[in-house]
This record gives structure tokens, C-alpha cells and sequence, in this order.
């Protein structure tokens, strides 16, 4: 783990409420990988390097964000990282505020990310709105090693959907809304139980609602495969030391506490719901 001050150097609205920032840090995405995130202190304190707003309470909000590492790119002084996210509170339209030059205290990379195994040759994304975030680095980087990758994107209407257009070409890409404004109408599960088979290994990342419904439809599957997903908690630090973002697991037959910063955020899901 690495700690210090994030560069921005651009920042846009991509699609709907949904922002991208690139920040330039190369320390802070040193030995990172697809699936691992960081923590930022979302907030105008002078002291941690933020650059104080007029008006702007120093300490508000007071806790970290923890966001996924979206991707990555060589830049003019280094190697570059960027950060997909909605705009849906204090702490993300701060971020969303921020412009080329400002800086942001941060600290990473954290977390167990994904784990794609040496015999997998066909993957299986499912995303659930803001959950494409970390799958997009994770097919940039299965394309480049010639791996076979198909992605279920899934959101309440077109407004949530990641644009295909932005993905490698190699990706299949399938959509769902709830509401039928782009691709199938329905969630995620339906395609995601209909290519299971097909899949060596499949990955997800959403909200806990859609991981229930995939732990079912993976249970009743006449194969089995192997489903990471990365849990999303609120945290204080990050790094274990709070616990505030302890979940229940299978382990060995019975239940025991894991936290999602230190033990995953990557965990099957099975093991969890």
C-alpha cells in the first residue's frame, strides 16, 4: 500500500449521473490489479493536500470513499489511473468538482481484486450499473492476453448503461434495463444463467440484491463454476484496522466474519449468500 496526493488530470461527465476522473499517481497504482480499489479523502482539508473551497467544511465528509480502480493508461509523467463513478452523494460530487491540478490524498492499492485462473480461456462479465466500474480494466486486460471475454451490463434504463463503444472490440457485449429503454429488457441474472455454461470462470460486481439472485441461479446451474464478485461496504480505512465493514461467510460448513478490505473485497459468491 502507498499513500499521497492524486494529481487530476481531466475530468468529464461520461454518461447520465456517471463521472470518470484520471488522476496521476503512478505510485498509488504500483502492483495494482483488476478488481483492487482505494481509498480518497473526499474532502476540502488543507492539510491532506485537497486545496480548500470557499465555504467548504474541512472535515465534511468526514469518512474515505472506497472506489475501484476503472483503468489505466501511460501518461506524460507516468503511468495514469482513472476512477468510474456515480454522482450520488457529498463525497462524489466533491470528486466530480474536482479539476486538472487539484489534488487528492489517497492511499493504495487495497483489497484482494480478481483472480483469473491459468486454465480459463472464456469469462463472464456481469455488471450491474456502477458495478462496471472494475470490470472494464478486467476485459482490457483479458483482450490483451487473448482471452475470450463476454460482458452482461445491466441498469434500470439506457441512462445506466457504460457506452459498448468505450470496451475493446473483442467484447460480446449484452445489456439489460429494467425498463426496456436498451438492450433486453430484465436483469442480469437471465443472460448470466443462460452463459454460465459457456464460461470458464464469471465475474460480477453490483449491488447485494443482484448477487443473491446469481448465487441462486448459479446453485440450480447443471455445472458449476467458479463466480467472484467484489462486495461493496462502507469503511472508515480501508486496511482492517476499524472494522466497519465485517460481513458473515462460509467457511469449512459453518459461518465465520470477514472483512471485505482486508479478505476481499473478492469473494465467491456462494460463500456469502
Amino acid at each position: 500500500m502507498n499513500i499521497g496526493y492524486a494529481t487530476v488530470v481531466e475530468s468529464e461527465r461520461l454518461y447520465g449521473e456517471t463521472w470518470i476522473t484520471w488522476f496521476r499517481a503512478p505510485e498509488l497504482a504500483r502492483g495494482a490489479y483488476p478488481g483492487q480499489f482505494l481509498m480518497l479523502r473526499c474532502s476540502d482539508d488543507a492539510s491532506y493536500g485537497c486545496g480548500s473551497r470557499a465555504g467548504a467544511r474541512a472535515d465534511d465528509p468526514l469518512l474515505p470513499r472506497p472506489m475501484s480502480y476503472h483503468r489505466l493508461r501511460d501518461g506524460a509523467g507516468g503511468a495514469e489511473w482513472c476512477l468510474l463513478y456515480d454522482v450520488v452523494g457529498r463525497g462524489t460530487a466533491w470528486l466530480a468538482g474536482r479539476r486538472p491540478g487539484d489534488r487528492v490524498y489517497a492511499w493504495g492499492p487495497l483489497g484482494r481484486g480478481y483472480e483469473v485462473g491459468h486454465a480459463s480461456h472464456n469469462l463472464l462479465l456481469v455488471a450491474g450499473g456502477i458495478g462496471v466500474a472494475p470490470l472494464v480494466w478486467l476485459a482490457d486486460d483479458a483482450v490483451s492476453r487473448g482471452l475470450n471475454v463476454t460482458m452482461v451490463i445491466g441498469g434500470r434504463s439506457a441512462a445506466q448503461i457504460f457506452p459498448s463503444a468505450l470496451l475493446p472490440k473483442e467484447v460480446e457485449v449484452v445489456v439489460t434495463t429494467d425498463d426496456g429503454s436498451s438492450g433486453r429488457a430484465g436483469f442480469v441474472t437471465e443472460p448470466f444463467g443462460e452463459l454460465l455454461e459457456w464460461c470458464d470462470q464469471a465475474f460480477a460486481c453490483g449491488p447485494n440484491a443482484m448477487f443473491a439472485a446469481m448465487a441462486a441461479v448459479a446453485r440450480k446451474a447443471r455445472v458449476r463454476r467458479s463466480v467472484q464478485v467484489l462486495l461493496e461496504e462502507r469503511m472508515g480505512c480501508g486496511t482492517g484496522i476499524c472494522y466497519g465493514c465485517a460481513v458473515e461467510v462460509r467457511l469449512r460448513g459453518g459461518r465465520t466474519m470477514k472483512l471485505v478490505c482486508k479478505d476481499g473485497p473478492r469473494f465467491d459468491v456462494r460463500d456469502v449468500w
